[in-house]
């Protein structure tokens, strides 16, 4: 269970929370692949905090463009 930032932060940024898991997994895999951080300082040390922590801050968005239809 996370305790920072708060779920109820994070969803302020995304429409649900399985729209919030799937962003998060995937921020989380460009950190693991090397890509650049956005934010100057984390609190967490792995990177699926990392990814929640650029989410709250409204660094890392789903493009609406690139929404694809179930």
């Amino acid at each position: 269970m996370i305790s920072y930032p708060s779920i109820d932060k994070l969803l302020e940024n995304v429409d649900s929370r399985y729209s919030l898991a799937i962003l998060a997994a995937k921020r989380a895999h460009e950190i693991e692949s090397g890509s650049v951080l956005v934010l100057d300082q984390y609190k967490s040390n792995k990177t699926v905090g990392k990814a929640l922590e650029e989410i709250a801050a409204g660094s890392v968005t789903i493009d609406p463009d690139k929404k694809e239809s179930i």
